[in-house]
């Protein structure tokens, strides 16, 4: 198989949420090329669980965004965990160069300008376009890291240290940032850091490891004792079955600077519990991919005791993603990826089984060079 680049790309999509497991291989026109522009022959791709509520239309009420693009496919392609080579930039590119393996993220693209974008808080950008599934100023609908290439602004490519793999690079740039943030932003200046970590999935072990890179004291909160045993492997110091010891929030009053929700909802979390082991003023934030009616159920009076704080996080900025980078590179942590081979098979396998959470702990796509004859 051959890809006519630059001309068009390739990709697995779907038209009609009712084929979600089965994205079939497409030809594509990409955006228009601008002139901070780089496009990536990528090398592999992570399967992330937002791709599933992305590609059923579970978080919006409309039909599939696609269907509106301006220009090019009238079908989505998803995947925003991306890793491989840069194939061309534009003209005012300097953050890379061709040649370099880079990772991409969720995001691709923000306006550059506004004061979220100068603060290192391009993640909030109000123009802030993601990888796949979100609409360009020209009307374009971004297309997704299942594919032979990926277009995106050069703010959002980040360069990979040669030690990480690319398999276990691509969990880090959307998983892996989505909680290194929230935790580098809530435990920098404690001299005896301490996170909580509630849910033990695909964001839960990245969080884990990443804490204990930080040097914070990590506590695994899961319903059950049946991933102790992972969560210890991970790095985390102590390890809390919620629906067995029913007096563990009594243990751990004041004791923590950051609790972690990567758990997929909060409504059925004892919110009440975990605000009061907080030390006064600190987080907890949310991070994990909840159903759009999915909402936080606790008190106002809960606060008082502690004046802890609730709230969310999304992605990171591109300076933070490049130093979780490093710290993995530093202390040698790598995601735990079972990779699948792409194809209309391998995507299909990879996503069936993540809707059944059939997955320790994450997925990568791999082989795309051989499939698509790129790589060269």
């Amino acid at each position: 198989m051959t890809v006519d680049y630059p001309k068009e790309f390739q990709g697995f999509a779907i038209n009609d949420p009712k084929d979600w497991d089965h994205p079939k291989l497409t030809k594509f026109e990409p955006k228009k090329f601008d002139a901070h522009d780089v496009d990536i022959e990528v090398e592999c791709c992570g399967i992330c669980a937002s791709e599933l509520f992305s590609l059923k239309n579970e978080w919006s009420s409309e039909p599939l965004l696609c269907l509106s693009s301006a220009y090019g496919p009238k079908s989505q392609v998803v995947g925003h965990e991306v890793v491989g080579k840069v194939v061309a930039v534009g003209d005012k590119v300097s953050l890379c160069k061709v040649g370099d393996r880079i990772g991409l993220g969720a995001q691709a693209s923000s306006c550059m300008a506004c004061p979220r974008c100068h603060g290192n808080n391009e993640q909030y950008c109000a123009k802030s376009v993601g990888t796949y599934c979100s609409k360009y100023e020209d009307g374009y609908v971004s297309q997704g890291g299942y594919a032979s290439h990926v277009r995106a602004h050069e703010q959002f490519c980040f360069p990979v240290p040669e030690q990480i793999e690319s398999e276990y690079v691509a969990p880090l740039m959307c998983g892996g940032l989505t909680v290194y943030s929230p935790i580098k932003r809530s435990i920098q200046g404690s001299k005896e850091p301490r996170v909580g970590v509630i849910g033990i999935g695909g964001l839960g072990h990245m969080a884990i490891m990443i804490s204990k890179a930080l040097g914070a004291h990590v506590v695994a909160f899961s319903r059950s004792n049946r991933k102790r045993d992972d969560a210890q492997k991970m790095g985390a110091d102590d390890f809390v079955a919620t629906g067995e010891d029913k007096d563990w929030s009594q243990r751990y009053m004041d004791r923590f600077d950051l609790i972690l929700n990567c758990a997929s909802s909060t409504s059925d979390l004892d919110l009440d519990s975990f605000l009061t082991v907080l030390r006064v003023n600190k987080n907890f934030v949310s991070v994990g991919l909840p159903e759009k009616d999915d909402r936080f159920n606790l008190s106002p009076l809960t606060f008082m005791g502690n004046g802890a704080t609730v709230g969310v996080s999304k992605l990171g900025s591109r300076e933070e993603a490049i130093e979780l980078l490093d710290l993995a590179a530093k202390h040698g942590f790598r995601p735990w990826v079972e990779t699948i081979k792409i194809s209309e098979s391998g995507v299909h396998e990879g996503l069936t089984r993540l809707d059944k959470g059939d997955v320790r702990y994450r997925f990568t796509l791999v082989g795309f060079h051989e499939f698509f004859g790129t790589g060269k």
